[in-house]
């Protein structure tokens, strides 16, 4: 396992390894940060947790390489929870969970919820849109958050949306204020059609084939069931 002392360290060995839980490896699967925030290092590093510094805290580098890249992605795609993929896995999963289904045909084989229609429609109009606003436009109030956090872990988890950045309110002077929302698109917009095109030449057998393969080069422990589950969400 690389020692990851920086910014620099983890995102050259998260494009070796193809993918990654977000923080920890809570699921046996595999993180290039193998650590909670909480937790003892496994080795001698300046990385911590909620530090602020963008160069050695991993919670600031789930926004940089949104940020700063356009080959990794980051969002509740692993049990639902958070995950980071990279461009040249991403076919595999795509082939895997949604092969060459759309949203509109998911939603018409009612595999997908009414919440999720709502959120995904007012993204797709938009382009991009910011966490407030998704809520906003797609009329969900305080006493939905259940519902809407549901809906939104589910469309991220079926690979058709994703977070790619983040945003403050605008006042009405058009002046940025507040906390920073997670801004989140389609995947299709995210990755480009030249990532779906390959998606549609590999079958699911040989995604979920090639995934395991490399689950168990990264963690020759991992379970099957285990492997399974983070395949196919």
């Amino acid at each position: 396992m690389r020692r990851i002392r920086d910014y620099n360290d983890f995102t050259d060995t998260l494009l070796q390894a193809g993918f990654s839980m977000g923080g920890g490896n809570s699921e046996g699967i595999y993180s290039v940060i193998p650590w909670n925030w909480d937790e003892t290092p496994p080795y001698e590093t300046p990385v911590r947790w909620h530090t602020g510094n963008p160069e050695t805290d991993p919670w600031e580098w789930r926004m940089r390489v949104l940020d700063e890249r356009n080959d990794i992605s980051y969002g509740k795609v692993f049990f639902k929870k958070s995950g980071y993929m990279t461009e040249a896995w991403a076919p595999y999963f795509l082939a895997a969970r949604r092969g060459k289904i759309d949203f509109e045909t998911a939603y018409a084989d009612g595999t997908v919820s009414n919440a999720a229609k709502r959120i995904y429609s007012a993204v797709l109009e938009y382009g991009t849109l910011p966490l407030h606003a998704i809520k906003q436009i797609a009329g969900f109030g305080a006493p939905d958050k259940s519902r809407f956090d549901g809906a939104l872990t589910e469309l991220q988890m079926r690979l058709f949306l994703t977070m790619c950045g983040r945003q403050q309110k605008l006042s009405q002077k058009g002046e940025e204020y507040g906390w920073f929302s997670t801004v989140f698109c389609t995947t299709e917009q995210f990755w480009g059609e030249d990532v779906f095109q390959q998606a549609l030449t590999v079958t699911k057998e040989d995604a979920i084939e090639v995934i395991t393969k490399q689950v168990l080069t990264l963690n020759p422990g991992a379970e099957a069931k285990k492997i399974s589950k983070f395949i196919l969400g």
